[in-house]
């Protein structure tokens, strides 16, 4: 029967109560256990517990113990080398560790972070510009994309650093997401990044970007921007407008750049990689993983807003000869049958005549084609080694000089049949069974 404990008194007070009734009579050890229940409510195994400590509250014999082996038991080494690597992001490491085969949860994780802190790095303390108060604006489903680049660093297998380039467009409106990974940030590179994510998410009306050598040259006197030639033919190749943002102010293309900073923080983190390929590879599962997650910052998941809303103000790009070209790019064919691609070189046949040639490299193969795109002449595995890449038929195989006589030749020797070799220490040999001793 569950009684009303609204009324009932606290230990404390019930034992003063007592004390105050019997007085000099009162002994804590042969107080009434069942009326000390019936004022407190407490049962009576507990108050027959509490009586051999004076009934005074001892804290649990198990208090402060911790189980020798927990979910993270065997992961710990993958998250103090995370932690050491400056990642301390929850999400990123559950995920490395899921990748390990983790079945825990999040907090645990966060848990972990939380009380290993001391193998962080030491942060430096940078001080926050305290800039004027900006306004946000918005535009319309599908009018405009913004486009950067970002930098990394990446360390190989022997020690070597060198520094690699990350492409990143997201739409304004949705926040629908691409990025791509190049060796560099050249122009031709630029295009191959832009007509990849136009696949991916089609094309808008306006490309919102920095001043970029490889887009603008310079302004005139009036402030218009004179564009570079290739990029002035590249628009009007595919079919957008380009915007471009003040000078030294990053926050008018604030989205990109904080993709920019998302993807160095969430998906580099603690990445490895085999080559670019490989990276480029992981780079599309984790923006369709993305794409495809809700967004508090625009209260949408990307891609169904993207293909319900934006897409009817997108073109879709048609992979004519034109968009080739700019996927294809030239280059010129050295003395020895080489072309550079990538900082790698590749074999191309002797029985090309020609001076340049068209590269492509299509996931984990690099094609090379006439400049008209009509031929393919070579295509090689990309093994990304610094070693020279040949092809079948690089290197023709001249005939070996040889001298005729140029009178008759009358000069005649003999030749003798040749006779088996005779060994002397053949005598010496007594292994045979020899009759004529």
């Amino acid at each position: 029967m569950n009684e009303n404990n609204s009324d009932k008194l606290s230990l404390s007070q019930a034992l003063e109560l007592i004390k105050n009734r019997e007085k000099e009579s009162f002994n804590i050890q042969k107080i009434n256990l069942a009326e000390l229940e019936r004022l407190t409510g407490i049962t009576r195994a507990k108050l027959r517990r509490l009586k051999k400590t004076n009934f005074k509250e001892q804290p649990h014999g198990l208090t402060g113990r911790k189980c020798s082996n927990t979910v993270l038991s065997g992961y710990t080494g993958v998250m103090d080398n995370l932690l050491r690597s400056n990642v301390t992001n929850s999400a990123v490491c559950l995920e490395r560790l899921q990748e390990q085969g983790f079945t825990g949860g999040l907090t645990s994780v966060k848990n972990y972070i939380s009380t290993h802190k001391d193998l962080v790095p030491a942060k430096r303390h940078i001080v926050s510009p305290q800039g004027n108060r900006g306004r946000r604006y918005s535009t319309e489903p599908g009018r405009s994309f913004q486009m950067d680049w970002g930098f990394v660093k990446v360390r190989d297998c022997s020690g070597y650093e060198y520094q690699a380039a990350c492409f990143a467009m997201i739409c304004h409106h949705c926040g629908q997401r691409y990025i791509e990974f190049f060796p560099n940030a050249k122009q031709e590179n630029l295009f191959i990044g832009m007509i990849h994510t136009f696949v991916y998410m089609g094309i808008p009306k306006e490309i919102l970007t920095d001043n970029m050598k490889s887009i603008v040259v310079k302004r005139d006197f009036e402030g218009n921007p004179v564009w570079n030639r290739e990029y002035d033919l590249f628009m009007k190749a595919i079919g957008f407008e380009t915007r471009l943002c003040k000078p030294y102010h990053p926050f008018t293309k604030g989205k990109v750049e904080r993709l920019v900073q998302f993807v160095k923080n969430n998906f580099l983190s603690g990445r490895t990689f085999v080559n670019v390929t490989d990276l480029n590879e992981q780079a599309l599962e984790w923006c369709n993983k993305q794409n495809s997650s809700y967004h508090r910052a625009v209260d949408m998941i990307p891609t169904v807003e993207h293909d319900k809303e934006c897409i009817r103000n997108l073109i879709a790009i048609e992979k004519g000869s034109c968009v080739m070209e700019y996927l294809c790019p030239l280059r010129r064919i050295s003395f020895d049958g080489f072309v550079t691609y990538e900082g790698r070189r590749f074999g191309v046949p002797f029985s090309y005549t020609g001076k340049t040639v068209r590269v492509c490299r299509i996931k984990r193969l690099l094609k090379i084609y006439t400049p008209d795109m009509k031929t393919e002449l070579a295509v090689h595995d990309v093994t990304w080694s610094k070693k020279d890449s040949c092809c079948e038929g690089q290197f023709e195989s001249l005939p070996v000089p040889e001298e005729f006589p140029t009178a008759p030749v009358k000069t005649v020797i003999q030749q003798l049949e040749e006779l088996p070799e005779s060994n002397n220490f053949d005598r010496f040999d007594f292994s045979g069974d020899n009759d004529e001793r």
